[in-house]
């Protein structure tokens, strides 16, 4: 039997059982990629992430549900890289600690900005966005449950990607997107003949003062039902946002989880014209809630 620490952390919170758990499987490099899915069904979270060596990175990683592997997420990247510096694994050197993370989609720069040797946020610069696929609302919408006039009007429904594809779907208020319900065969359907991983409801408005978006994020089992917090999604929905001009500013605090009792927000900046965006970089802050070593 071996044995392989094992920790879980909110990401994306200020404070524990907040924002989105992840379960972090570190010195995971002799784990089989069945073991991998194994412990994500396991662990029953919106991922499960496994800390690999890399010869092209300074780590390596990769992410799970409890259904498939996943090539990018934000949550998990946060909580990866908060475990390597809780561990020791990753050592802090300057107020900005840059290192690179190697995922499937390819090596990925992360910042981790301290003061005193405390992580203050965790900054993942994601893939150049990629503008993918547009769908007839019509088709779309009865599949949260939503109709016609709930859609913010004059911006497509579109799958957009920067690493992970996610639907874009932009409701009208934050009436409509607490209504959204998803109708399970439906959804199904829909993925199946869609380019996209999952789906992202939102609007233009936070749920406090200091939110500028507020989302939603939709699965069905055996992943979970609802993504408390959605970090590459919101990377998604920032490029959208800024390409489509529905926001003056490329940094905004978005917000999610909310309405599940799991508050979370992240720090969002969206770098380049709208006609030609390079980068999106979304950050958030994290805490541990669970020590302690998986045996298999």
């Amino acid at each position: 039997m071996a044995n392989f620490p094992l920790l879980q952390v909110d990401a994306f919170a200020s404070r524990p059982l907040e924002g989105n758990p992840c379960a972090v499987v570190l010195d995971a490099g002799s784990l089989t990629e069945s073991t991998m899915q194994a412990v994500a069904r396991e662990m029953n979270l919106s991922e499960t992430a496994f800390v690999i060596p890399s010869d092209v990175a300074d780590f390596g990683a990769r992410y799970f549900t409890p259904a498939e592997e996943i090539p990018m997420a934000g949550h998990p990247t946060i909580a990866t890289i908060f475990a390597l510096v809780e561990t020791g694994r990753l050592a802090l050197t300057a107020p900005v600690t840059t290192v690179s993370l190697e995922l499937r989609v390819g090596p990925i720069q992360v910042d981790i900005h301290s003061s005193d040797g405390r992580v203050e946020r965790i900054v993942m610069t994601q893939k150049k966005p990629e503008f993918l696929s547009v769908y007839d609302p019509a088709a779309v919408l009865p599949v949260f449950g939503l109709a016609a006039d709930d859609i913010l009007p004059g911006v497509p429904v579109q799958t957009v990607s920067t690493g992970t594809p996610q639907l874009m779907v932009p409701v009208r208020n934050l009436e409509a997107l607490r209504r959204a319900a998803l109708q399970a065969d439906a959804y199904k359907a829909l993925r199946a003949s869609g380019d996209f991983f999952s789906p992202h409801l939102f609007c233009v408005a936070g749920v406090t003062p200091a939110g500028h978006t507020f989302a939603r994020h939709f699965g069905t089992p055996p992943d979970t039902m609802e993504d408390p917090f959605t970090g590459s999604a919101t990377g998604g929905m920032a490029a959208y946002l800024w390409h489509y001009g529905l926001i003056d500013q490329p940094q905004f605090v978005a917000e999610q989880g909310h309405w599940m009792h799991r508050p979370g927000h992240a720090f969002v900046e969206v770098v380049g014209p709208r006609d030609a965006i390079e980068t999106v970089r979304v950050g958030g802050s994290a805490v541990t809630v669970v020590r302690g070593q998986l045996e298999l």
